[in-house]
């Protein structure tokens, strides 16, 4: 099993409520199909780079999960369906990407070193 990163930006006219359902979908999708999921992070609504659509907001989510691949078409084809979706992207985390994440969710990225005085 490979380890994936999908982010989902969708469309900010949604409620807070109708966009949570959305994203609860594409979660239950991830789990009915094998998927562990390593790590959800909801970002919430944020400016996007530039506008899509005419929009420039979007609400974000990342979420991180181990998978087979076949599972990767499954979800992509519903994301492409659902016209809430402005945009998605999904990433294979290579060994250092997994690495990276353990240490950024044990927040050793966090912790200040201390300085001794000499």
């Amino acid at each position: 099993m490979n380890q994936y990163e999908t982010v989902i930006v969708l469309t900010p006219l949604l409620s807070e409520e109708v966009a949570k359902e959305a994203l609860a979908k594409y979660k239950a999708i991830l789990v009915d199909n094998g998927a562990e999921i390593v790590q959800e992070d909801n970002w919430g609504l944020r400016k996007l780079a530039y506008p899509i659509e005419k929009k420039s907001n979007g609400f974000f989510n990342l979420t991180e999960y181990k998978s087979s691949g076949d599972l990767i078409a499954k979800l992509e084809l519903e994301l492409k369906r659902d016209e809430r979706v402005l945009r998605f992207l999904t990433i294979r985390l290579d060994k250092h990407a997994v690495a990276y994440n353990e240490k950024k969710r044990s927040g050793a990225f966090n912790k200040k070193t201390k300085e001794v005085a000499a």
